[in-house]
Formats: structure tokens, C-alpha cells, sequence
């Protein structure tokens, strides 16, 4: 009876400590701007959260809890709750040094036997962890990340990559950098500290097996020479979220994986639905150009149609997933399932899902599945491990036949295929690849490829497939960006409004001396591919907008970008018939199951006017892009030009993302 009592009481006391328990919300901010992606928990518990892109954070927690804010680079701080049920965090820049975090890592490293750890990654900073043992107990709630020098090398500011990459038998000394000490050789960027990690062979190097298509920039072209300018548009985004993942991980972003068309087409802008029979509607601006007085600045905006979730055709999509070993890191498979997870609950009964996985070789791991059926294909998605070698062509070819074979004809067919790229079995060069996109997409199953991972990241071969494959390519380095892809732009990731579209632009050579297209240098066209219509060009999805920035050098204006030309004999450079011009944008595109292109037109007139926060922000992005490639155009141009004039055209940032942009590039001044 007693032992009966006993246990009413911690029932009854645990319902009093539940009915306690109440909603706090608030927004955790800097001195300047809400912070996405900072750590909120509760102290002593695993209870946690992250805020979201504007900052803004939800969690249960009693009167008596200790609510701990924190983020990388910035000071931790702690809140009672009390009777509060708002609270709104301040946080500080930290000036800390290392502690207990770089003795326990520098400990483990030299340890045979390394504790099991798990690194709970804040959503928009990879450095930012808490450590756990084995047993899931709380090791230390430090967000300070030190930098790593390894045999003199600075090395990315994740110790992941150090705990998995060294051996421990292999190291000869490992010494502790606080403070000034640390500053005064390796700068802000040791700030946090450095842990110096000396090997007995004094040449350790992180293999780094990422590759990118070779970019070589725009330059400015005299209009009486080359009076036409002509490429195909691109959606994809994948380049923004990449340099994202890469200077969260506090290293030096490469030149090559700097795509300014994708930085700049990642964002939103106020651009009007489109009106009438055309699926996108056409905006333009002309300004001054923010980094050098001598030239102008067009922009020239596509906003496709939106359709709702409930308004597309059937779907026919085939999960294309790469489960070979090169998959098996927490930032490619595990974030994978997770990723599509977000896809599939918004499934309608009407869609069927199949799935197809490749390693060694290729195999189909779920029928076509109604969308009804969530469980079973959130089940199949769970079953899924890694190992092995990877097969890319053969699961292609496999994806490919089960989605034909399952067709719908006024419906979406499309394979998405997700992989870090790195297919090493079979047809795997990019030439090869290539080719069996090339004869894959006469089917009319369209494809979206998404990369996941990096340090083996093939974006020059998941590049092609999309752009080949009538489809599109996005980088999932988050949640938050798996969110987005399939959350907020679901319909545009995978249902195509317009296909093959082609934009060209004839400049008036009475206004326009040069000019230079920014960024796009991976889609460029000949003139005569522009009414060719055999000729393959980007796809447009809906609600997805493209956005292209043309500096141009005004006729009277000598430049020292631009070279001399001898005056032509026979062009004729004088037409006062369209004197007040500045140039004619062309645009072409296909219906998604169309084979004759559509024209349409826009004329720009020679008329400055005062940039729009849109167009600033835009401006900002590309200088941005502009600074991580080493252009020759930036006319002196600085980091904190850039941070300027993104704020001015930040706007109201309902989601969050131009707030996250400013603190990158400050995050960025610091890393370089």
C-alpha cells in the first residue's frame, strides 16, 4: 500500500512539474542583426533548439530552467526563465580563448583509445558544436572553435576533420595558443585560439578531392565588334549555399566554386507575377554602378509563375539516391534522408515515389508508391546504408528506364538524383556523363540533382547533369537549406513551367561602348544558337526567378578595362532612329512538352534611375562574388563596400537570408 502511495506522489509531482512547463519564444540578435542558426537549451538537459533565419526561436521550459544562448565567435550567455514567457537575447562578440574544448580535443587526439563523439551542428555555423561522450553525457558547452595549424598548414576550423584524418600514433607534439599570443601570428583567425599539431613526419596534408569547372571571367566586349550577347539562364543556387558551408567552416572559399549568377539567383526579389499567356514576366533596371563611377548597371529579371502544391500535375519522381562509402559522413546520407523526409510529407495521394539506390551496382529498393502511403517510403528512405564503390552511370540508367516505364503524360516525370557526385564505376567521366544525360532527356523526364557533403565533392560533374538533364542543381548543407529547396520552393525543384530558355541582348552602339555579362560564364551561347531550336538551354520552374547584372561603359567614356579597336570600314554606327535606346533583350523559351520556341521582346531605355533595394542587393551579391573570384573589375572595391550596399537593399528580410549574407561577408573579413 506505502509503495503504492509512494508512486501516486511521483506521478501527481511529475504532472505538477509538467503542468509548470510553458512555451518561450524570442529572438536572439547582435548588436546589428537577429542571428540565424544560434544554439537555445536548456541547462543540464539535452532540451535544445536553433533560432531560424530571422532569428526567432521556440522552446518549452519551467520557471526555474536556465535557458544558455549561444553561437561561434560570440559570447555565451545564460537567462532564467522566471515568469517570463518572451525572452530576447543580445549576444556579444567573444573575445574568449580556448578552454577545457581545445585540452579535451589535444587530449584525444593523443589518445589511443578516442571517446565516441557526436557533434550536434548549429543549422547555419558547422563550427558551432557541443561535445558528448559515448554515454551521451554533456562533455562541455563551449561554442569557441579553435584554429587548427597542422604541420604549419591552417586547416579548416571544424576538429571533426582532424579527430577523423589523424592518427594519433602519428603525432609528434600538440601546443595550446591562447590569447594575444595566437593573434599576433595568425591574426583574427586565432582569435578563438589555435591548436598546433606538429606529426612525426612533419608533412600531414587534409586530402581535399573537391572539383570544380574552370571559370574564367567575363570580360568587357566593344558593342561595334560584338553588338550581341547571348546565354541561357540559370536557376540553380548551389554555389551561394556551398561558399556558405565553406566559410562557416571557417576556410578560404575557392575561386572556382564561386558562380556569381548562382549567389545572386539564390535570393528573391520583388519581381510581379507574370500577366497574360507568357509563364514569366520581364523587369529591368538601369543604374549607376555602385563600385565604379564610369559605368552603369543593368539588370534583367525573369519571375516565373507560381503554381500551389495542390495545383500541380501528378508527379512521377524517382529517388535517385547514392549509397556507395563515400556516402557515409553525417553530412550526406544521414542529412539526405532527413532532407527528402521533407519532400515525401508533402506527397499527394495522386504522386508515386520509386526509389533506385546505386553503390557497386544499382538496384531498386521501392516500387512506384502513391504519396498516400508515407510510411512506406519514409521506411524505405530510413533502410538505407552505405558502403561500397559507386556505380552513377548504371543507377542513371536504371532511374531513367523505372521513370519512363511509369510515365505520365500530363504529368511531372522527373528523377532526382542525390549524390556528392563522386561516381568512379562505369561510365563516369564528365564526357561520358555527358552524352547519357544528352540521350537521357529525349524521354521527357526532366532532373534535379542535389549535392550533399564535401572534401569529395564532384560540383563540375553534378554541373553538367543538370544542365544537360533539363533540370536544375542545388547544394544541401543544412537542414535549413534542405527546407528551403523542398519546402519553400517545392513546386520550382520539381515542376518545369519553361524550358530551353534563351535570353539575348543587342546593344544601341550610339549609347553602349562595351559592356560585360556578370558571371554566366558556363552557359554562354553563340548568336546563332539563339533561334536554333535544336539547341539545349535552362529550364525555369515554377515560382523561380533569374536574375542576370550587364556593367556597360558608356559611348565617350575610356575605360582601362576595355582595349582599343580599329574603327570599322563598313558598320554603320550612326542610326538616330533609336536614339534614346540603350539596348533590345531578346527571349526565347519552349513549353515543357513544346519542340517550337516562343519569342518575346523588351526594349531598355538610356535612362538611369535610383536603384531599388532590390538592385542594391543584387549589386552587393555579385561585388561579393566579385571579391571571392579576384576580379579585375572590382575598381578597389572592399568587403565593407560590399556590406554597405547589401544594406541598403536588405529591405524587410521576411525570411532572413539577406541578414545571413551581411554575416558571412563580416565572418569572411575575419577568416581572410
Amino acid at each position: 500500500m506505502m509503495k503504492k502511495g509512494i508512486i501516486l506522489f511521483f506521478l501527481c509531482c511529475v504532472s505538477i512539474l509538467k503542468a509548470q512547463e510553458k512555451e518561450i519564444t524570442g529572438t536572439v540578435s547582435d548588436k546589428y542583426y537577429s542571428i540565424p542558426g544560434a544554439s537555445v537549451h536548456v541547462k543540464g538537459t539535452n532540451i535544445g533548439t536553433n533560432t531560424n533565419m530571422e532569428g526567432k526561436y521556440t522552446i518549452k521550459a519551467s520557471a526555474n530552467d536556465v535557458l544558455v544562448f549561444s553561437l561561434i565567435g560570440m559570447k555565451t550567455k545564460e537567462e532564467k526563465v522566471g515568469k517570463r514567457t518572451v525572452i530576447n537575447v543580445v549576444l556579444e562578440e567573444s573575445d574568449a580563448t580556448l578552454d577545457e574544448v581545445v585540452i579535451s580535443t589535444a587530449s584525444n587526439l593523443r589518445s589511443s583509445k578516442r571517446k565516441a563523439y557526436a557533434s550536434i551542428a548549429s543549422p547555419m555555423a558547422m563550427g558551432n558544436t557541443m561535445m558528448y561522450d559515448s554515454d551521451q553525457k554533456q562533455i562541455t558547452d563551449k561554442k569557441t572553435s579553435p584554429l587548427f595549424i597542422v604541420d604549419g598548414i591552417p586547416v579548416k576550423a571544424n576538429s571533426e576533420v582532424i579527430l577523423n584524418k589523424l592518427d594519433p600514433k602519428e603525432i609528434k607534439t600538440v601546443e595550446v595558443m591562447k590569447g594575444n599570443n595566437a593573434i599576433a601570428l595568425y591574426g583574427n583567425r586565432g582569435r578563438n585560439g589555435c591548436v598546433i599539431i606538429t606529426t612525426k613526419k612533419g608533412n600531414f596534408q587534409i586530402d581535399d578531392k573537391d572539383s570544380y569547372a574552370k571559370i574564367t571571367e567575363n570580360p568587357f566586349k566593344n558593342v561595334v565588334a560584338s553588338p550581341l550577347s547571348t546565354f541561357s539562364i540559370d536557376v540553380d543556387k548551389a554555389s551561394y549555399s556551398n561558399i556558405r558551408r565553406m566559410i562557416n567552416n571557417g576556410e578560404v572559399v575557392k575561386e572556382d566554386a564561386v558562380k556569381i549568377e548562382e549567389m545572386i539567383n539564390y535570393f528573391d526579389y520583388k519581381y510581379p507575377q507574370p500577366q497574360g499567356k507568357h509563364p514569366f514576366s520581364i523587369n529591368t533596371e538601369f543604374v549607376k554602378t555602385p563600385w565604379n563611377a564610369e559605368t552603369k548597371l543593368v539588370k534583367i529579371g525573369l519571375q516565373g509563375k507560381t503554381y500551389e502544391n495542390k495545383d500541380l500535375p501528378p508527379s512521377n519522381l524517382t529517388f535517385l539516391i547514392d549509397v556507395s562509402g563515400s556516402m557515409g559522413e553525417r553530412n550526406k546520407l544521414p542529412l539526405l534522408k532527413k532532407a527528402f523526409k521533407l519532400l515525401v510529407n508533402q506527397l499527394r495521394e495522386e504522386d508515386r515515389v520509386s526509389i533506385v539506390v546505386y553503390a557497386g551496382a544499382a538496384g531498386v529498393v521501392l516500387e512506384p508508391t502513391s504519396g498516400r502511403n508515407k510510411e512506406k517510403i519514409l521506411t524505405a528512405l530510413n533502410n538505407l546504408n552505405s558502403g561500397g564503390s559507386t556505380a552513377g552511370g548504371e543507377g542513371i540508367e536504371l532511374a531513367y528506364k523505372l521513370a519512363e516505364k511509369n510515365f505520365k503524360k500530363r504529368g511531372n516525370n522527373r528523377v532526382i538524383l542525390a549524390t556528392d557526385g563522386d561516381f568512379n564505376v562505369g561510365r563516369s567521366s564528365n564526357k561520358a556523363m555527358e552524352e547519357l544525360i544528352e540521350e537521357k532527356r529525349k524521354s521527357g523526364v526532366f532532373l534535379s540533382v542535389l549535392g550533399f557533403g564535401y572534401g569529395n565533392y564532384k560540383d563540375d560533374k553534378l554541373e553538367i547533369l543538370a544542365d544537360k538533364g533539363n533540370g536544375n542543381h542545388a547544394y544541401i548543407d543544412t537542414m535549413q537549406e534542405a527546407q528551403k529547396v523542398f519546402g519553400k520552393e517545392f513546386g520550382g525543384t520539381l515542376y518545369t513551367i519553361a524550358k530551353d530558355v534563351k535570353i539575348q541582348v543587342e546593344f544601341n552602339p550610339n549609347k553602349v561602348k562595351a559592356y560585360r555579362l556578370i558571371g554566366y560564364e558556363n552557359r554562354l551561347l553563340n548568336d546563332e544558337d539563339f533561334i536554333d531550336d535544336t539547341k539545349d538551354a535552362g529550364e525555369l520552374g515554377s515560382g523561380h526567378s533569374v536574375t542576370a547584372l550587364y556593367e556597360v561603359i558608356p559611348v565617350g567614356v575610356d575605360s582601362k578595362y576595355l582595349n582599343k579597336i580599329h574603327d570599322l570600314k563598313y558598320t554603320n554606327k550612326k542610326n538616330n532612329s533609336y536614339k534614346d535606346e540603350l539596348l533590345t533583350v531578346k527571349f526565347r523559351y519552349k513549353k515543357p512538352d513544346g519542340k517550337k520556341s516562343v519569342e518575346m521582346e523588351r526594349v531598355v531605355k538610356d535612362k538611369t534611375a535610383k536603384p531599388t533595394s532590390d538592385m542594391n542587393f543584387a549589386s552587393s551579391v555579385a561585388l561579393f562574388g566579385m571579391y571571392l573570384r579576384k576580379s579585375q573589375f572590382m575598381n578597389d572595391a572592399n568587403l565593407e563596400d560590399v556590406i554597405k550596399l547589401a544594406e541598403k537593399g536588405r529591405g524587410k528580410d521576411k525570411d532572413g537570408y539577406r541578414g545571413e549574407f551581411v554575416r558571412l561577408v563580416r565572418t569572411y573579413s575575419d577568416i581572410k
